[in-house]
């Protein structure tokens, strides 16, 4: 009977040491999910047209995005471009692709006009250097999951420059960077300093 107490009690006890070491591990996604909220999110990128004049020969190669604790991410990618790739982004009321006037639909709560102040095909030649078809989707690129961005519409190259169309959740603030040879433009999740 003495044996059956001990062997019980030591069960009990080994239970009870399980129990507390398992609970900080079952904690820390809670922790990690508030540390997530209270991330400090920069401020002050507003939602007004932000334009780079420079302009380069070399010509787009890839569109892709990215999803960031604040913001969603689109990458223009322009090799050979180096600092010289201007831009002009800007929330519009409709997509309306250049040349043409043509309307192109965008879904979302706002739209983004990007342009790139480069081609999208090789200027000597005339053939293309980005897959994109006008009116479309952009080739390789999944929005499923993202908090901000809703669509992406191609809406071709004219005159030495390509046109996108991006579907936001809604008109939210942004911001563009222009690295060697890429043009990057961030829309954060929200208007506060959180994400």
């Amino acid at each position: 009977m003495v044996r059956i107490r001990t062997a019980c009690a030591t069960l009990a006890l080994v239970g009870a040491t399980v129990g507390v070491a398992a609970v900080p591990a079952g904690a820390a996604p809670v922790a990690g999910r508030a540390a997530a909220a209270a991330t400090a999110c920069p401020t002050g990128w507003g939602s007004l047209a932000k334009t780079d004049t420079s302009g380069t020969l070399a010509p787009v190669k890839d569109v892709r995005t990215g999803r960031h604790a604040c913001f969603d991410r689109m990458v223009i990618d322009v090799p050979g471009g180096g600092s010289d790739v201007g831009y002009s982004v800007r929330y519009v009321d409709q997509l309306h692709q250049d040349g043409s006037g043509r309307h192109i639909p965008v879904a979302g709560g706002a739209v983004l006009e990007v342009r790139v102040a480069a081609p999208a095909y090789d200027p000597e030649t005339g053939a293309a250097t980005y897959p994109g078809r006008v009116a479309r989707p952009l080739p390789g690129v999944d929005l499923t999951g993202y908090r901000t961005f809703r669509d992406t519409r191609f809406a071709g190259s004219f005159e030495g420059e390509t046109q996108i169309g991006l579907g936001v959740r809604a008109r939210l603030p942004f911001r563009v960077l222009q690295l060697d040879g890429r043009v990057i433009v961030d829309v954060a999740h929200s208007w506060t300093a959180t994400g």
